[in-house]
């Protein structure tokens, strides 16, 4: 009988991934006519005139006599320039000129600086050609209320309660392109569950060659309750007797040398201090029994972007490479070095295929409790186990992706401003399947540790300015689990 009963679970649970995946093949709602919106407009041979297209059998380069920047009331003209593939002066031939063109809007969509980019030519003159760049900057100053929810995910907030004591709240102001350099300043006053304080400021183009950067930054933070084991796969929380208390401080050296490459070396002082009690309900949350402990942290990371729009790619590709050294001895002793690998591909007119795979080493395998964070935390979950975390000392998570463009559309804002008269929509139906394993040999009592982990699912994206992104997945576990979850990424 379970056997039946269990057939038939799997049953309809592939019924509804093949509905799902006809609606991304087949599903195309149907909407009146809207001018392109330029930020995801495409470049094609529509930027050039006729004459300078009826050239491009010409072995002749086209020179580039002028570069016209228009709508940055803020944005200093060389940090445009800094993204753009090509220089005042360069001989370009035309389809590297047309393939410069996308490569320029993509590189400035992918600052955060801009609404919408738009590159054309302006003009020509025989082989001298000008071009124009349009850019409609964003909003750059946010001094707003502050209230979100200390949980990991909107599950796990609902399964605590939804209590007003397990919120954030106060205030944050972020003041991006602070000088017009792509610098951001950020300062936040919060209080409720976490009090906390915290002050940072980049600065990514210091000097004159606009390669090399830095980043200073303060935390303080504060709170009564702790996550101080995983019992069950899912996090076990104790209420304090004393406050528990974090500081962090950190001093980064940025180097991007062209387009796509970043670089950033951080060096970083820790201080942690728990309330005795921790202690006693988990010998292992610190390397010592120590109640307080400082500690430095030494880290490197190296970024390429190489992709149509960065908070949510569709075409391109992008990787990652981490190091980090935490302590030296004594109160905590790791070394870490991660690596993640992005690949999207355009498979039809509004079709995407999208592979991801990331994974983590630290060692020695003896870990304090407070180093064995792994699935479960932040981006770094399988889609369909969100309400559990997976602690260890390596891990190892793929992620699959098949999306279908289903209707895109402008909503006027009716505020009179250039650059916010309306507000881009894109929806995107999509099926997906995930693998996940997580390492921990000197704790394998969670019953998702060192074992393979498999997901599938299907739901809708929706993409909007300001690099928002709400995402709907309904989504089925190994462990005969199913359930909705929503997720929000933005700026905000």
């Amino acid at each position: 009988m379970k056997q039946q009963f269990a057939g038939m679970w799997m049953a309809k649970k592939y019924y509804l991934l093949i509905a799902l995946y006809g609606i991304c093949f087949q599903t195309s709602l149907k909407a009146q006519p809207i001018p392109p919106d330029t930020a995801f407009q495409e470049v094609s041979q529509m930027n050039l005139p006729d004459s300078v297209v009826a050239r491009k059998n010409s072995s002749a380069p086209f020179a580039i006599a002028a570069i016209h920047i228009e709508g940055n009331k803020r944005t200093k003209p060389y940090i445009v320039a800094r993204e753009l593939p090509f220089r005042l002066g360069d001989s370009v031939y035309l389809p590297d000129l047309v393939q410069g063109f996308e490569v320029a809007r993509q590189q400035l969509m992918n600052t955060a600086l801009f609404n919408e980019v738009v590159v054309s030519l302006k003009g020509f003159r025989g082989y001298a050609v000008e071009i124009l760049i349009e850019v409609k900057e964003r909003w750059y100053v946010f001094p707003i209320p502050y209230v979100k929810a200390v949980d990991r995910n909107m599950q796990e907030f609902i399964k605590q309660g939804l209590g007003v004591d397990r919120l954030n709240y106060g205030f944050k102001f972020n003041y991006n392109n602070f000088t017009g350099r792509n610098d951001k300043l950020r300062l936040w006053l919060i209080t409720g569950y976490t009090k906390q304080i915290q002050f940072e400021y980049d600065q990514p183009y210091a000097d004159k060659s606009l390669k090399h950067g830095y980043r200073v930054g303060f935390l303080y933070s504060s709170n009564n309750e702790i996550n101080y084991a995983t019992v069950g796969n899912e996090q076990k929380f104790a209420d304090t007797l004393g406050r528990i208390k974090r500081v962090y401080a950190h001093v980064d050296y940025t180097y991007r040398p062209g387009l796509r490459t970043f670089n950033s070396v951080r060096i970083a002082l820790v201080q942690q201090e728990v309330d005795s009690q921790i202690l006693a309900l988990n010998p292992k949350y610190f390397a010592s029994a120590k109640t307080k402990i400082t500690y430095p942290e030494i880290s490197y990371n190296l970024n390429y972007y190489n992709v149509d729009y960065r908070p949510y790619p569709l075409t391109g590709w992008m990787g990652e490479f981490n190091f980090l050294k935490r302590g030296f001895g004594g109160e905590l002793d790791m070394w870490q070095i991660g690596g993640k690998y992005t690949r999207s591909n355009k498979i039809s007119k509004k079709m995407y295929y999208a592979w991801q795979t990331q994974g983590v080493l630290r060692v020695p395998f003896d870990q304090p409790f407070v180093n064995q964070r792994m699935l479960g935390y932040g981006e770094q979950y399988l889609r369909g186990l969100e309400d559990y975390v997976v602690d260890g000392v390596a891990a190892l998570l793929v992620r699959q992706t098949l999306r279908r463009e289903i209707i895109k559309f402008n909503l006027r804002t009716h505020l009179k401003s250039r650059s916010h008269s309306s507000i881009p929509f894109k929806f995107y139906a999509k099926i997906f399947g995930d693998y996940g394993y997580v390492h921990n040999p000197m704790n394998p009592e969670n019953s998702l540790t060192n074992r393979n982990l498999f997901t599938v699912g299907g739901g809708f994206d929706m993409v909007t300015f300001y690099d928002f992104i709400l995402r709907v997945d309904y989504s089925f576990n190994q462990l005969g689990q199913n359930g909705l979850f929503l997720r929000v990424k933005g700026e905000f």
